[in-house]
C-alpha cells in the first residue's frame, strides 16, 4: 500500500509487520517517534502478541532485548548517537551470544560539543562490535531494509544494525510502498531460535571461555559475518521476487561502467551525489557512484570488482577518524591492495552540515583534476579554525574551543 507518511512511521510499520514479541527501548532524538509509534501499535492491540518494555536507558534496553532473544522471542530496539555508546558494553555482548536481535540506529552525532543532527560517527563507532550493518539511502530502503534485517539476522543467528540518517530520513515525510502482511509472512518465517533457554534443555549461554578457546570463539563471530556476504544479496533477491522492487544488497553501483572516477559513499547523501553525477555525466564526465549498503560485513570483492577499471576513487564520509582522517576509505584501500589509482578521503556532513550539489561539483572538479588533498574536508571554514588555532596559541587559557568559535561566529555575523 502506497503512503505520504513519516520515515520514523514507515519503519515503525515495517518492524510491526515482521511480528516481534519483545520491543524495549529509551526515547532519544532522532529515534522517537520509531518507538513512539510501535508503543501505540502494541497498546492498540494492533501488534499483538509484543510485549513494549519501557525501560530507564539504552543500557537497559539491549539488556532486555539480549534477555527476550535468549529466550526466544523476537527482539527488536532502536537508539541513537549518545544512546549507543551507552549500550556498547551490551551491544558486544549480543554479537558474541549470537542473539538475532534487530536494531534500528537514526544516525546521529557524537558529542561533545553536543549536536542532535545526522552524521554517522555513532554506529561507525560501533563498527567492530560484531553486528551486521545495514545502511539505508531512502526511507523506502530503510522500510525494506528492515524486514530484510529479521530473515538475516535468524538466518545466521547474528544481531543486525539497520542505520538511517537521522532527521534527513526519520522526520521526511515521503512515498513509502508498505507491503501486507500476507507478503512479510511469505518472506518471513515464524521465529525458530538456533539456541535458546529451555527449562526441559538446560544449557549455559555466556559462559567464561579462557585464552584455550577465545581465538577460536572470536573467528566464528568473523566467519558468520562472511556467511552474511552470501546472505545478504540472497535475501535480497528473494526480497525483490516476492515484493517486486529491488532492495538491499551489499553495493548498489550508479552509472560506474565506463567511469574513470567513481565516488563512494552511504547513506541518504547517495541521492545528492547521484544527482550531481547525472548534471556532469550530461557534460560529458565520465563519473560515477558506489552507494554501500554493506559496511559489516564490508563487500571487499564487490568494491574491488566496481572499482577496479576507474582512475580515481573519492571516498565521501559522514564520520571522522580523529588523528587519522576516513574511516569508510580505510576500508576501499583494503579492497583496492595492489590497484594503482588516485585515492581521496573527503569528510563532509559532520553535525548535519549540508552537503550540497554545489559543493559537490566543485570537488569533484577537483578531484577529476587531481587537485584534492588526500584527506580534504569538505566546506570547511579555514579562517574560523585559524584564528582558534591563533588564540590558542597566544594564550594558554583559552579556554573552550566550541564556545570560541560560536561566538567568533556570531560577531561575525552581527559585523
Amino acid at each position: 500500500m502506497l503512503k505520504q507518511i513519516e520515515g520514523s512511521r514507515g519503519v515503525a510499520e515495517a518492524v510491526a509487520l515482521c511480528r516481534p514479541e519483545v520491543i524495549c527501548a529509551y526515547p532519544i532524538s532522532p529515534q522517537t517517534h520509531i518507538v513512539e509509534a510501535l508503543s501505540t501499535l502494541v497498546k492498540s492491540g494492533e501488534l499483538t502478541p509484543c510485549e513494549f518494555v519501557n525501560v530507564e536507558s539504552e543500557f537497559a534496553a539491549m539488556s532486555v532485548a539480549i534477555g527476550a532473544s535468549a529466550a526466544g522471542a523476537r527482539a527488536y530496539t532502536a537508539t541513537a548517537s549518545q544512546g549507543l555508546l551507552y549500550m556498547a558494553e551490551p551491544l558486544y555482548n549480543a554479537s558474541g551470544l549470537g542473539l538475532p536481535i534487530v536494531m534500528t540506529v537514526a544516525n546521529r552525532a557524537i558529542g561533545a560539543p553536543i549536536n542532535i543532527w545526522n552524521d554517522q560517527g555513532d554506529s561507525m563507532s560501533q563498527r567492530d562490535s560484531g553486528w551486521i550493518q545495514l545502511y539505508a539511502e531512502t526511507n523506502q530502503e530503510a522500510l525494506d531494509l528492515h524486514i530484510q534485517a529479521f530473515r538475516i539476522a535468524e538466518e545466521l543467528s547474528l544481531p543486525v544494525m539497520v542505520c538511517m540518517d537521522g532527521f534527513v530520513l526519520t522526520h521526511a515525510v515521503e512515498r513509502v510502498d508498505v507491503p501486507s502482511e500476507e507478503l512479510v509472512d511469505r518472506f518471513l518465517p515464524p521465529y525458530e531460535p538456533r539456541q535458546v533457554l529451555d527449562p526441559d534443555e538446560p544449557v549455559s549461554i555466556g559462559a567464561m571461555v579462557g585464552p584455550d578457546a577465545f581465538t577460536e570463539v572470536r573467528y566464528l563471530a568473523h566467519d558468520k559475518q562472511m556467511q552474511a556476504l552470501d546472505r545478504i544479496p540472497a535475501v535480497s533477491a528473494e526480497f525483490e521476487a516476492t515484493f517486486g522492487r529491488d532492495s538491499g544488497g551489499l553495493v548498489r553501483p550508479y552509472r560506474c561502467d565506463d567511469a574513470e572516477t567513481i565516488v563512494v559513499a552511504l547513506g541518504s547523501v547517495l541521492g545528492t551525489i547521484k544527482d550531481t553525477v547525472d548534471e556532469l555525466r550530461d557534460e560529458g564526465v565520465r563519473i560515477g557512484v558506489l552507494g554501500l549498503t554493506s559496511f559489516r560485513p564490508f563487500p571487499l570483492d564487490a568494491v574491488r570488482a566496481t572499482l577496479a577499471g576507474a582512475q580515481r576513487v573519492v571516498v565521501l564520509e559522514r564520520a571522522l577518524a580523529v588523528g587519522i582522517g576516513g574511516i569508510v576509505s580505510a576500508n576501499v584501500r583494503m579492497a583496492l591492495s595492489g590497484i594503482q589509482l588516485h585515492g581521496y578521503t573527503v569528510i563532509a556532513g559532520l553535525g548535519g552540515r549540508a552537503i550540497t550539489k554545489a559543493s559537490l561539483r566543485g570537488l569533484f572538479t577537483e578531484a577529476i583534476a587531481d587537485r584534492l588533498e588526500p584527506l580534504t574536508f569538505l566546506d570547511l571554514n579555514r579562517e574560523l579554525v585559524d584564528r582558534e588555532l591563533q588564540r590558542t596559541r597566544t594564550t594558554r587559557r583559552s579556554g573552550p574551543a566550541a564556545e570560541n568559535m560560536l561566538r567568533d561566529l556570531r560577531t561575525a555575523r552581527i559585523g
